[in-house]
């Protein structure tokens, strides 16, 4: 798996960085594009409801459920 990509966000008016593998990114963007927002604005979302998770780790969750909610309705649509 390639190395973790770094990506600038600003949240609540400050900079910060997150880095992920890209495959998280991918992702991420499908999660922006479906909820019709701007990739820094689902991260400004996820940050808002993150509580004591690091970012990070919170993203990779966040994108774990998106990608298992979209497997669990693509099986019941082929039952």
């Amino acid at each position: 798996m390639p190395g973790l990509k770094k990506r600038s966000v600003n949240l609540a008016g400050h900079a910060t960085s997150v880095a992920l593998e890209p495959e998280f990114w991918t992702v991420l963007e499908d999660m922006s594009k479906e909820r019709r927002v701007s990739l820094a604005a689902l991260i400004a979302d996820l940050d808002s409801r993150r509580g004591e998770s690091l970012l990070a780790s919170f993203c990779r969750l966040s994108a774990l459920a998106f990608v298992q909610a979209k497997a669990g309705g693509a099986k019941k649509k082929k039952a």
